[in-house]
């Protein structure tokens, strides 16, 4: 019987890129199926511009999260936080280029998460801008997320507020605070998993 799972993340979070190679190791297990779902942490109202005192959080957040967890950090990322200016921090776009992949070819929502999640922390782009995601999307192949994501169609943002409200109960329901959270599925049940077993060794997770 398979093992399933629902992961809740942000493509803005830290802590869920330091945690993007365990859920892929965990996927990639026989009888494991992990669904994504994105919060909106940092999408619409939750988006912000990053100032100094910002700055300073993240790039101390990303210390640890690299100490904890052995995710690489690349220097055009680093660099970009320190020089600050107008970056803003919105994972609006990168949101929804993940709901647009969910529908087109769900089965590629976690390797695009990584990709897009690589593309900020090691390479440094601006994954809120929409060129950058489109281009992600045509170099994965994925070219039928692309043109819905370029031509902002409207039924793709009406998905993507159902996804973000779906996350947003769940969260609710169980009290959870934060991401990364995983969630065992059983039926219609979910049960939360300690974040801090996935880092040390997520395939534990398939003999609990």
């Amino acid at each position: 019987m398979p093992s399933r799972f629902l992961y809740l993340f942000d493509p803005l979070c830290g802590w869920c890129y330091g945690a993007s190679a365990a859920i892929a190791t965990l996927a990639a297990q026989p009888g494991a199926n992990v669904e994504a779902l994105p919060t909106g942490l940092f999408a619409g109202a939750g988006a912000r511009t990053l100032d100094r005192g910002m700055a300073t959080h993240i790039l101390t957040s990303d210390r640890a999260i690299a100490a904890a967890t052995g995710a690489t950090f690349g220097d055009a990322y680093r660099a970009r936080i320190t020089d600050g200016g107008d970056v803003r921090l919105d994972s609006g776009a990168a949101t929804l280029a993940l709901t647009a992949v969910a529908r087109t070819a769900p089965d590629r929502e976690l390797a695009l998460l990584g990709m897009i999640q690589r593309a900020r922390y090691r390479d440094g782009l601006d994954i809120a801008d929409i060129g950058v995601l489109a281009d992600l999307l045509r170099g994965a192949g994925l070219a039928a997320a692309a043109v819905a994501l370029v031509e902002d169609a409207p039924d793709l943002h009406a998905a993507n507020r159902q996804r973000l409200a779906r996350a947003g109960t769940i969260m609710h329901a169980h009290g959870l605070r934060g991401v990364p959270a995983l969630l065992r599925v059983a039926g219609d049940t979910l049960t939360p998993i300690d974040t801090a077993q996935l880092y040390r060794d997520p395939r534990s997770l398939l003999a609990a």
